[in-house]
């Protein structure tokens, strides 16, 4: 018979980083606000933790990051005047940011790495299983990553994790884990985990990527956790030692994602979620796309 395991409600966005890959439009504006066409990278993130049934949000933020409160907060003034001037489709828009969830905020006093950043919700989070989502990885809603994470672990309780297949000279810039297979073609129970290997040390292709469901196990661990690689707390480390021992908070398993994610974190990639995300855009995919081919023919 199938266990089952408490409702995971709680979200976790860490969104404390300086954003040094974007300066200098980084220098006064939090990466998290950059646009994505026309809405900010961290709105698509709270979307998808809403969307997946996780309404009560926690925001782990630092100095400079004020902006992100403003975001998902009314904007009293800007609504009446676009109410107005009878502008109800921005009015809506703009209001959208601000009832998408219950929005809590702490911040992060030292950048001392992911591992700490997830510890900083431990009073808010308590002792239920909670969702970690970090802002440089956008899911695309149509392949969606978070809901089927959540399945897994209320099934099966303990931790999972996103993964992903990468070409091996990539590995190095992700967290990787050693796997053995379920059976369930997506699903896999990690056995081993470690921080950008290199890749003649990789115990696979598959990559960490932004999405975590994790047993709030997790929370001594970090407490415990020496800083690791950078000289930071790593939740990887953590959750290596949750994989090393069922019985301190549960089996980690993974899934493997094949969907459409946009990384945001690196500039290149940045460029090409925009571009992909307005080409799919019915109000500005057909003209965009038209220009687009327009200018590339130009340049070849």
């Amino acid at each position: 018979m199938t266990q089952s395991h408490p409702r995971i409600s709680k979200a976790v966005i860490p969104a404390a980083g300086l954003g040094t890959r974007f300066l200098p439009a980084t220098k006064a504006t939090p990466k998290e606000m950059l646009p994505v066409v026309d809405k900010p990278a961290i709105q698509y993130v709270v979307e998808e933790a809403v969307t997946a049934g996780l309404s009560d949000v926690l925001m782990i933020t630092g100095r400079n990051k004020r902006p992100l409160e403003d975001h998902f907060d009314r904007n009293y003034e800007l609504e009446s005047a676009l109410t107005r001037k009878g502008d109800a489709a921005r009015l809506k828009k703009v209001q959208e940011s601000s009832d998408l969830a219950t929005m809590h905020y702490v911040r992060q006093g030292d950048p001392r790495g992911l591992g700490h950043a997830v510890l900083c919700a431990a009073p808010h989070v308590g002792d239920q299983p909670f969702a970690v989502l970090l802002g440089d990885d956008l899911i695309d809603p149509r392949d969606p990553l978070l809901a089927r994470m959540v399945e897994i672990q209320e099934r099966e309780g303990g931790s999972v994790i996103a993964l992903m297949e990468v070409a091996p000279e990539q590995i190095h810039q992700y967290g990787c884990a050693a796997v053995e297979p379920t059976a369930e073609g997506d699903v896999v129970r990690i056995t081993g985990l470690v921080e950008k290997p290199e890749a003649d040390e990789a115990p696979s292709n598959l990559a960490i990527i932004g999405r975590y469901v994790l047993d709030p196990a997790v929370f001594e661990i970090l407490r415990r956790t020496e800083p690791g690689r950078g000289g930071e707390i790593q939740l990887t480390d953590a959750l290596q030692l949750l994989a090393e021992d069922e019985k301190t908070g549960g089996p980690v398993h993974g899934v493997v994602f094949k969907g459409r994610r946009y990384d945001t974190g690196d500039r290149s990639d940045y460029l090409r979620a925009i571009v992909r995300l307005a080409c799919e855009r019915e109000d500005l995919g057909p003209d965009f796309k038209t220009w687009l081919r327009s200018y590339v023919t130009e340049e070849m």
